[in-house]
């Protein structure tokens, strides 16, 4: 698939917010959907640190002990989230709000992926996926743009971009130096592919311009890509991009990306995507959640997966739904997503 040839069957994947998780295993008595469906791919992690700094003189007068506090959540990076779900919806306390120097960025604790404990356990994992026949992912999403937002704050951040460009810089790159850490330790493993990115669309364009983008983003992008490389020439590397992201599909290319997820349809043109870009790229999702997923009727939306696939692939494609899956999906159209994957028959 990766070498856009005909595969000698379509893989699926698809993952769900915890409501829905909730809901998978009362009907099914079943743990995990990958597991329960019989999932091609599954996603390998660092390990979270044995022990966070102390985040406390970061956060706001008031929630001096967010990281004790019911409902809050504290990652490695110090972002501060409470919300309904680990994926959408949530409060965002941003730790940097309030500095405003590089000296200040310099004390702050950033996150050491390469501690042994945090990575010794990748390799075996992979190993044991690849037993199973299964094609292990090096995930590594909100690679730069987007947790350098969750640290500073959407607004800071561009202010910094524009007028604060020692600050950004040595962010950006304080950020991209452990990223590329992470990726060697992916590629070191033994992964089938790594998967970076950062949201770079909204649903009718670009956060930034192409020309702040290439100026800011991309050349950190393509040191990540190239750190895994030097480890292990070659590997495929997928980046992630929600939203209209049209404008810098060809620096994606030109960087190293070998495959764009998830092509979402409600923002691009699947048609058009495949017909300028299908020589270069094997695409991974097409399968609408803001439309298809949720509110297509079984027959309509079988019908609406084999015909996507027929126009993203059927070779270089991966047909699977764009997002996580939110609580309105059907069960019944859940498995007639599976069902319009496994039927698929190649002309």
């Amino acid at each position: 698939m990766l070498a856009r040839e005909r595969p000698d069957r379509l893989p699926r994947e698809l993952k769900l917010t915890p409501p829905l998780l909730e809901a998978f295993q009362q009907r099914t008595g079943a743990a995990d959907p990958a597991e329960y469906f019989a999932l091609d791919v599954r996603d390998v992690f660092l390990a979270p640190p044995a022990q966070l700094p102390d985040f406390s003189p970061y956060y706001p007068e008031g929630l001096p002990t967010l990281q004790n506090l019911p409902g809050w959540e504290v990652g490695e990076w110090g972002v501060g989230v409470k919300g309904c779900s680990t994926f959408h919806f949530v409060h965002i306390e941003h730790p940097m709000r309030r500095l405003s120097t590089v000296e200040e960025l310099q004390r702050y604790p950033f996150p050491d992926p390469t501690a042994p404990p945090r990575h010794q356990h990748l390799a075996g994992e992979v190993r044991a996926l690849h037993q199973r026949g299964l094609f292990a992912i090096g995930f590594m999403e909100w690679t730069i743009f987007e947790i350098a937002w969750h640290l500073r704050g959407m607004e800071e951040l561009f202010d910094d971009l524009s007028f604060n460009t020692p600050f950004a810089e040595y962010l950006l790159d304080r950020i991209t130096e452990i990223r590329c850490a992470q990726a060697r330790l992916h590629a070191a493993a033994g992964v089938d592919l790594l998967k970076i990115g950062d949201d770079m669309g909204t649903q009718i364009s670009m956060f930034m311009s192409p020309a702040m983008y290439r100026q800011w983003f991309k050349p950190r992008h393509a040191a990540v890509i190239r750190a895994a490389r030097e480890i292990k020439p070659g590997l495929p590397v997928c980046y992630h991009s929600d939203g209209k992201c049209w404008d810098i599909i060809p620096d994606l290319i030109e960087i190293g990306v070998t495959v764009l997820n998830p092509v979402q349809p409600e923002c691009l043109d699947l048609a058009q995507v495949k017909k300028q870009f299908g020589d270069r790229l094997v695409f991974w999702g097409g399968i609408g959640t803001q439309t298809t997923m949720p509110f297509a009727k079984p027959e309509a939306l079988y019908r609406k997966v084999q015909e996507t696939i027929g126009v993203l692939g059927p070779t270089g494609y991966f047909p699977c739904p764009t997002h996580v899956l939110e609580p309105e999906v059907p069960w019944e159209n859940i498995l007639a997503y599976l069902r319009a994957v496994e039927e698929y028959r190649f002309s």
